[in-house]
């Protein structure tokens, strides 16, 4: 099958072709942040790793690793991305940020990348300029106390059901 005509590795339902790909090429700029992301991890999947160095903002280069880059995208099996919000980063805004889950296996073990990344547009560009690891959210659960109706739903005092 066409590479073109494939799924789009970003998830966003389109064929490869009428995606990511023409961004990728240069053949079409990203027109909001999220595009950008959503191109950036097809790079990834696509081994195009001279596109993740073109769309990350010159001043955030430093100590980028090109070998290592391209490595790891080679190894990786790459599992699927989900964009889980964006902040501004439409066609007439100058920032934005995206949440995203970049799912991923490696030597065997399944990993999701979760992060807040932050995105800048210049000359009518966007490129990336840093992410954030976003941490689980605890659980946060309130405690019953023993006179309190059973959380069960029995109707009887916590301490007499499931506070036992």
């Amino acid at each position: 099958m066409d590479q073109a005509a494939q799924g789009c590795p970003c998830g966003s339902g389109l064929q490869y072709g009428a995606c990511c790909e023409p961004v990728i090429r240069g053949e079409r700029p990203a027109e909001t942040a999220e595009q950008l992301m959503r191109a950036r991890y097809s790079a990834y999947v696509k081994v195009e790793t001279g596109y993740i160095f073109d769309t990350t903002h010159p001043a955030h280069r430093e100590g980028y690793d090109h070998d290592g880059t391209r490595q790891w995208a080679e190894s990786s099996e790459w599992l699927g991305l989900e964009i889980v919000a964006t902040e501004a980063g439409g066609p007439a805004d100058e920032r934005g940020q995206v949440e995203f889950i970049a799912r991923y296996r490696d030597q065997g073990v399944d990993h999701a990348h979760h992060e807040l990344a932050d995105f800048v547009k210049e000359e009518g560009r966007w490129l990336f300029t840093d992410g954030r690891s976003v941490r689980p959210k605890p659980i946060i659960s309130a405690k019953v106390g023993r006179n309190d109706p059973c959380t069960c739903g029995s109707g009887v005092k916590y301490k007499k059901c499931c506070g036992r």
